[in-house]
């Protein structure tokens, strides 16, 4: 994101045409979060923006562009000012209780899928659910779905019901620290984006992360603390042949992989991101002995 400077242009006193604002929205933003907070704005299409640069904002319009403007300026995501994140094709409502959705998360949603494909009635659990995303996808795409979903945060979980409720998906979704209220429940396969970020991490203090809830990114010195608690506790919850599937940072494929064998997992495997970047790892739970 370009900052402000010192020298950027001042907002029009009156309300401005399209085309005019925008220009002066590109002085302190990128063009395209111009675009987009304009369009929340208006609730207009891109295509209308394009067609209509001499349409006039209203006064009420302006003030709100202006103060969008000004707060992505200072730093904060752009899903958050408008509410809404797009994510494997439908768009998911997000609130600061919860972390944005990655396109990157996307191939833990495919993996599912593939596993799914040949498994009718499979009972799939997400871990941490926070926005819904995975769930809601999982429970949309899946035929004969049962989904569960859980949350240590309550507030997540109301976010994650109302995505649920507006895109027309059935899931249950529990108040849980990851597993504790989970009971005897088996699941033929888990699924979770678990925080994987160092604490000491760097990045946690820049960019848009400044503003995302830092319990659902930062998980200890090396970032796998969750991770590890999650592989050590899912065979108590997997189905015998279940499978465990998980997101981690784009350097750790080889801890979880070591994790998941420590664990007594079989069939270990990652996969890579369209970037080229081993971002899921997981493996088979052979059975209880």
């Amino acid at each position: 994101m370009s900052a402000a400077s010192s020298g950027a242009a001042l907002p029009p006193a009156a309300a401005p045409d399209i085309a005019a604002a925008l220009a002066w929205a590109r002085t302190h933003i990128e063009p395209l979060d111009a675009r987009v907070l304009l369009r929340h704005v208006l609730q207009c299409s891109g295509a209308r923006l394009a067609a209509y640069p001499e349409q006039r904002l209203a006064a009420s319009e302006w003030a709100a562009y202006r103060g969008l403007v000004e707060r992505r300026t200072a730093g904060e995501p752009v899903a958050y000012l408008t509410g809404t994140r797009e994510f494997y094709g439908r768009e998911f409502l997000v609130t600061p209780a919860v972390l944005i959705p990655r396109p990157e998360t996307e191939l833990l949603v495919e993996l599912a899928l593939a596993h799914c494909a040949a498994r009718r009635g499979v009972r799939v659990l997400d871990l941490g659910t926070g926005s819904g995303a995975l769930a809601v996808t999982l429970a949309l795409e899946l035929d004969a779905p049962d989904v569960v979903a859980v949350d240590r945060s309550r507030e997540a979980l109301q976010v994650a019901m109302a995505n649920a409720a507006r895109l027309g998906a059935s899931a249950c979704f529990v108040l849980s620290d990851w597993f504790a209220a989970l009971g005897e429940e088996r699941f033929g396969l888990i699924v979770a984006n678990p925080p994987y970020v160092a604490a000491g991490d760097p990045h946690l203090a820049q960019g848009d992360v400044r503003f995302e809830p830092v319990t659902a990114l930062a998980a200890g010195p090396a970032g796998l603390d969750d991770l590890a608690a999650i592989v050590g506790a899912a065979p108590r919850w997997l189905e015998d042949g279940g499978w465990l599937f998980l997101e981690h940072g784009y350097d750790q494929a080889a801890a979880v992989r070591s994790l998941l064998l420590d664990a007594g997992f079989g069939a270990i495997a990652s996969w890579k991101d369209l970037a080229g970047l081993e971002r899921v790892s997981g493996g088979r739970w052979p059975g209880r002995k």
